[in-house]
């Protein structure tokens, strides 16, 4: 099922919504027409139509339609084409080895007066990238609106980095609830072992579409430096770029962070493995003492208190005085 959403601003005043997808092309002839067309899991007829109707090239409707297609902007004759990710986490699954980063694929395209959005989401009723959200940012920036799709487009944009940034966030605060569990000697080693390792495959799965997003925002500031559009959104967008700067530098910081956790926790397995075996160690010689005396004293010939209470007593006490020394000595150096 196609779910869809139209909107038609006028100089930078809405006009219209969830007009007829049959009317985007009149709307989009329009002077100062402002178009933004958004579709959620759309059937491929559906697609195709509007395709034909607004002159998409072939090759962009093939990446939208694709599977696990990568995040990149494509530059066309009469339209300029964009993939990225919205991402979010969910919550702890049963299976805790599986990666809970849930990525919802949004196409760009961006035209001359007006953007359309084909949003692929496995639960249209539970999405991952909140579209009421974009619109809420435009709805606060309306003024911008007059500038056209460049300030449609860097509305969409931000709330999908920001996505990105609270994602990165919360795997930043899982890593560090690990690092305290390392030190910790109620911590189990197979959950911490575990939790690392869906860290490591969440992350890799995060930074393929986070690091790409610099070259998306690098291709559409160098567009709009080739075609002179107005510098009132530069600075918009020179944010936007920071925020995406600082999002892959994050996330390369706790792919280096998770390796750490991972090496360390191998490093303190074999620190305390180690003490365990001075301690086994440690009673061991203990344990001898009693084997060695017990074994001298049960020898089959006369020796010093055979078949008298004072061999009793004096092996007693041969044990006691031998054992305790050793534990002290063993005590004091921490190998017991």
């Amino acid at each position: 099922m196609t779910y869809c959403r139209t909107r038609l601003w006028v100089d930078g005043v809405l006009k219209a919504e969830d007009f007829p997808l049959q009317e985007t092309s009149n709307h989009l002839a329009e002077r100062n027409a402002l178009v933004w067309v958004d579709m959620c899991n759309p059937d491929h007829d559906v697609l195709c139509e509007l395709a034909q109707e607004l002159g998409f090239d072939q090759h962009a409707i093939e990446d939208t339609v694709a599977h696990a297609e990568r995040t990149k902007a494509t530059r066309y004759a009469t339209h300029t084409f964009l993939t990225v990710y919205a991402t979010a986490l969910a919550p702890p699954l049963a299976n805790d080895l599986e990666s809970r980063l849930l990525l919802a694929r949004v196409s760009i395209f961006v035209l001359p007066a007006g953007i359309v959005t084909v949003r692929h989401e496995l639960d249209p009723q539970k999405p991952v990238f909140d579209i009421d959200e974009v619109v809420r940012r435009w709805d606060e920036n309306a003024d911008l609106l007059k500038m056209g799709p460049p300030a449609l487009l860097h509305g969409l944009l931000d709330v999908i980095v920001d996505g990105q940034f609270d994602t990165i966030q919360q795997l930043d605060d899982a890593i560090e609830a690990l690092e305290d569990g390392l030190f910790d000697d109620r911590a189990v080693t197979r959950t911490i072992q575990r939790s690392t390792y869906r860290l490591r495959k969440e992350l890799v799965e995060l930074r393929r579409v986070v690091l790409p997003m610099r070259e998306v925002i690098n291709t559409i500031m160098r567009r709009r430096a080739e075609h002179a559009d107005t510098v009132a959104l530069d600075s918009w967008y020179s944010d936007l770029y920071d925020h995406v700067i600082r999002a892959a530098e994050w996330t390369e910081s706790l792919r280096d962070m998770i390796t750490t956790v991972f090496e360390t926790n191998l490093s303190l397995q074999d620190a305390r493995l180690n003490t365990i075996m001075k301690k086994l160690t440690g009673w061991a010689a203990i344990i001898a003492v009693p084997t060695a005396v017990t074994g001298w004293y049960g020898q089959n010939v006369p020796y010093p208190g055979f078949q008298s209470v004072v061999g009793l007593v004096s092996s007693a006490v041969i044990i006691v005085l031998v054992s305790g020394l050793l534990y002290v000595t063993f005590k004091r150096r921490g190998w017991l």
